[in-house]
């Protein structure tokens, strides 16, 4: 491996920094509902960002998988918006700081990169590393919206009931940091949002909503939320607009919401194996599969990105409600 310290500039005017958090969120992976990138965009909206370390994407980015933008002007190259991943400090609602590592997911150099991590929290100071991301889940969105909790100790995601048991998923820079982070004695949790399948491909605000609760209150911290529970309320409306005027879409929502409360009562009386061999949620193979089918799709794209946006129908059956526009 060559020098993980060889691959990020550390800011030579770093502020102090009091065993901060650090809030991983790396796009290009499974991100459900954009869940991941809207809660990053509601954390630096408005909020001053200073700039802690800065990765060379240049040996981290394949830019022929996902080409930067350049701006034409009439008879000229105008801009160009290159491909940033930097860690930088925020303030939460409370003036307390915490560090956010966003950007694009590594194409190369996974482990390398994982190590040049591992070196930065040592030296910053970092307590508790959070990641966060959103999956497609065969559920409906009228109940609660359901989190799979992981961290490198158990006691970090006490409280949190398993939805299912052994899963061989495709692989992920975020996870990999996750496992060898805890292989070093780190402590990292990640949470997984899960969104239902049938708006998987839209911004869906209300599962960046719950990603922040919970690193929130994983992390001690008062993070903003509200402009999210604002386009959340908005979604909400779109989308019961949209299954009024369907009779057909009322029916499979229906029928999610029976999976889903057989599910429930099955987690809550404790019999796991039962709940969730019944088939009413997907088993590890066919959450597998599901991850499979959403990145072949596009469904890593950001909010407002095509994927999301173009009205094209779910790939899956039934046939489900309409994505809502917000």
């Amino acid at each position: 491996m060559l020098d993980p310290a060889q691959l990020y500039q550390v800011d030579p005017a770093v502020p102090a920094l009091d065993e901060p958090v650090l809030i991983v969120v790396l796009d290009g992976f499974v991100d459900a509902g954009s869940a991941g990138a809207l809660a990053v965009g509601a954390l630096t909206d408005e909020r001053e960002a200073v700039r802690v370390a800065r990765f060379d994407v240049d040996q981290l980015v394949d830019y022929r998988s996902r080409r930067p933008p350049l701006r034409f002007e009439s008879d000229h190259w105008a801009d160009y918006d290159p491909p940033e991943l930097d860690v930088v400090v925020l303030t939460d609602t409370g003036d307390t700081q915490y560090l956010l590592l966003a950007g694009p997911e590594p194409d190369t150099q996974w482990e390398r990169f994982v190590a040049a991590i591992g070196l930065l929290v040592e030296q910053l100071g970092v307590r508790l590393v959070i990641t966060l991301q959103g999956i497609p889940m065969a559920v409906p969105h009228t109940r609660p919206i359901g989190v799979t909790a992981h961290g490198t100790r158990p006691e970090l995601v006490e409280g949190h009931t398993p939805w299912f048991a052994t899963a061989d998923v495709p692989g992920s820079a975020a996870a990999l940091l996750e496992y060898r982070l805890g292989q070093a004695g780190q402590d990292v949790v990640g949470y997984a949002v899960h969104v239902p399948h049938y708006l998987a491909r839209s911004a869906y605000p209300q599962a960046a909503r719950v990603l922040l609760d919970h690193a929130g209150l994983s992390a001690g911290l008062y993070l903003p939320t509200e402009t999210l529970t604002r386009a959340a309320e908005q979604a909400d409306a779109e989308i019961a607009e949209q299954m009024a005027e369907s009779d057909e879409v009322v029916q499979v929502v229906k029928a999610l919401e029976e999976q889903y409360d057989q599910v429930s009562a099955a987690r809550e009386s404790g019999d796991l194996r039962d709940g969730l061999e019944g088939g009413e949620l997907p088993s590890g193979d066919e959450l597998a599969a599901e991850f499979e089918r959403f990145l072949a799709e596009g469904g890593d794209d950001k909010p407002g990105g095509k994927s999301g946006r173009d009205g094209d129908d779910p790939p899956h059956e039934p046939p489900a409600p309409p994505a809502p526009t917000a």
